[in-house]
């Protein structure tokens, strides 16, 4: 895999501060920082001569607000809790997925949802999936004390946890801590539970992270000893021989995710260029290029069949031995709600 340095995950975190990166002014994509890696789309700058141009967000609430708000571009890169609310708003249209050869080979557990696929169309274009754990420095923390979630509630690490700016990654965690491995489903009971173990866990937050380098540099610092990680991170701290271990398999489990591109209406570029960047993504040689620039597994089959067993081990993407939260969509009146107290929490209420 690429020695990725932390200097240049500081880099991708600084690009969250600029408006956009230009490029081909015929396409507009609204993005995550650090997901403009040119593999991922090299027959698109060899068919048009230059990547497409940029502008950055840094979470998935935000992304939302902005389009919104009226702001255009023409593709947008929501992981699979948010599509309703882009459905909901009307800001996406269907895309024709016979202009889209690599479609069949997406593996179709990503797809299993009327939310993303129904008789009105294909609505989502899921392409890369990652895990959210534990990462800490198994220097300082013994494995027995990443055995359990509750390592994020142990008094032993006041001011040394970090846990993601994140509503979604975080009730995760908390739903998880609190024995609930299936968010679709949460009776008030279970949310109060989840609410009061994120209050305890927030008494031993130095940092909420707001993006990957950020949660790497906490870690590399020596200031944060335990995390809750996308495995990116990882990847990162590893990869510049930094001490970490990512512990997928607490007792009470870990959490999955994936994302991927949504057709925005009235998009301003070419929706011919729309297409032939999607397909540069989609493409099996994508797979490594993902794995390698960023440390997330990719949708495509034949694209993760390209991919070696060790790098994928070394990633974190391997399968595993105890429960997990699948971040798929649920209910966005309770999305609102777990918005609503987690900033509650973070102002110490």
């Amino acid at each position: 895999m690429r020695k990725s340095s932390l200097l240049l995950a500081s880099v991708a975190a600084f690009a969250l501060t600029l408006p956009a990166r230009a490029a081909d002014p015929d396409l507009l994509v609204f993005d995550w920082a650090g997901f403009e890696e040119e593999g991922l789309f090299a027959p698109y700058i060899e068919k048009h001569g230059t990547g497409p141009s940029y502008t950055f967000y840094g979470d998935d609430d935000e992304a939302y607000q902005k389009l919104a708000s009226g702001f255009k571009a023409d593709v947008a890169h929501p992981c699979s809790q948010m599509v309703s609310k882009y459905r909901d708003a009307g800001l996406i249209e269907p895309w024709d997925t016979s202009r889209i050869p690599e479609f069949a080979n997406l593996d179709p557990s990503f797809l299993n949802s009327p939310i993303f696929k129904d008789d009105a169309g294909v609505w989502y274009l899921p392409t890369d999936w990652g895990v959210t754990a534990i990462a800490y420095n198994p220097e300082q923390v013994p494995a027995e004390d990443v055995a359990s979630l509750s390592v994020f509630t142990n008094p032993k690490y006041q001011g040394r946890t970090s846990l993601p700016d994140s509503s979604d990654d975080i009730w995760a965690l908390a739903y998880l801590a609190t024995g609930v491995t299936d968010w679709t489903t949460i009776s008030d009971e279970q949310f109060a539970a989840a609410a009061a173990w994120l209050r305890e866990a927030h008494q031993n937050v130095r940092s909420y992270w707001a993006d990957p380098a950020e949660q790497a540099q906490l870690m590399a610092s020596g200031e944060v000893l335990v995390a809750w990680s996308w495995n990116d991170g990882v990847v990162y701290l590893r990869n510049d021989g930094y001490p970490v271990a990512f512990q997928r398999e607490a007792k009470e489990g870990s959490s999955t995710w994936f994302c991927g591109f949504v057709n925005l209406k009235d998009g301003p570029g070419s929706e011919d260029k729309l297409y032939d960047f999607v397909n540069a993504w989609l493409r099996p040689e994508a797979g490594p290029a993902l794995l390698d620039a960023i440390g997330y597994g990719h949708t495509n089959t034949a694209a993760m069949d390209l991919v070696p067993a060790e790098d994928l081990e070394t990633a974190g993407l391997t399968d595993i031995d105890a429960p997990i939260l699948a971040q798929t969509p649920n209910d966005p009146a309770l999305r609102e709600r777990q918005l609503a107290e987690f900033e509650k929490i973070k102002a110490g209420f």
